[in-house]
């Protein structure tokens, strides 16, 4: 049975918004893992930036996995010796964290602007590409601030903008409309963790490709991953076989020497203090 405490309300808007994402992550829960290899990359990456409990912190060290997908990291956090609470908006991806994890790790519906937990909490909190779902980040960041201990740690990802740029300059050659999510610059994060008052220990950007062989086979990962929800603004409708056509010619642009076509994230890695 997955833990559902009730906090305080959110906005109409904000809960349809909400909403929107959990359905888009939901939908996408039962095969998330076939198509998240990218996430994987980003996560073992972020995992590094953690010292195992025996040499920093007491066996009994908490951890929430905020946005903890079908908990993969979960599961590798536990198997590091922390004590794991996996936490997520959507029901679907708690479910198939579960069955990952079982009695290894808590669960914990809620979302990461407005976490369903006492303060002070946890010992850390670990946070693999959610908290770009977030349109203002000081929001999600102020309540793992609230839930993690003074002196306690925060280790996330983010994309930041120039993400997927290849796949955005394609679409740009077929209309105006907006295909791809916008994410914020390395300068406006930075902004908005000095607004909440943690200490950034690291704050790294780079770029992480992944590579495809045609622009569908991406497509098929985003939807793959639940990451067609677009923030910015609603597309409606579904692509005819023509606009597949002259997307496919239209990213055929950016083919390498190796015949493959890569989609180029950039990727913020924090550690932040709670001071």
């Amino acid at each position: 049975m997955l833990d559902r405490l009730v906090n305080k309300p959110l906005c109409a808007i904000d809960q349809i918004n909400k909403q929107a994402i959990a359905n888009a992550f939901g939908r996408a829960a039962k095969d998330y893992d076939k198509s998240a290899a990218f996430q994987r990359q980003v996560g073992q990456q972020l995992l590094s930036f953690i010292p195992p409990p025996i040499s920093a912190f007491t066996p009994s060290t908490t951890v929430i996995d905020v946005g903890c997908g079908t908990g993969y990291f979960s599961a590798a956090l536990h198997q590091q010796g922390f004590a794991v609470t996996a936490a997520d908006l959507s029901a679907e991806m708690l479910q198939q964290a579960q069955q990952r994890c079982g009695q290894d790790c808590q669960y914990l519906q809620t979302d990461a602007e407005n976490i369903a937990m006492a303060d002070n909490r946890y010992d850390i909190a670990f946070s693999n590409l959610a908290l770009q779902w977030c349109d203002d980040l000081s929001v999600p960041l102020r309540e793992l601030q609230r839930v993690v201990k003074p002196q306690g740690k925060i280790f996330f990802t983010t994309l930041v903008e120039g993400s997927l740029s290849e796949l955005t300059q394609a679409w740009s050659y077929i209309d105006d409309q907006q295909h791809v999510n916008r994410f914020k610059s390395q300068t406006a994060i930075t902004t908005e963790i000095n607004q909440v008052g943690l200490t950034i220990e690291t704050l790294e950007c780079k770029p992480i490709t992944v590579y495809y062989s045609t622009a569908m086979k991406l497509m098929k990962d985003l939807k793959g991953i639940g990451a067609t929800h677009l923030q910015q603004q609603r597309r409606s409708g579904l692509f005819g076989r023509q606009t597949i056509i002259d997307l496919e010619r239209a990213y055929d642009a950016f083919r390498l020497d190796n015949g493959l076509l890569p989609a180029t994230y950039q990727v913020c890695f924090g550690v932040l203090i709670n001071e």
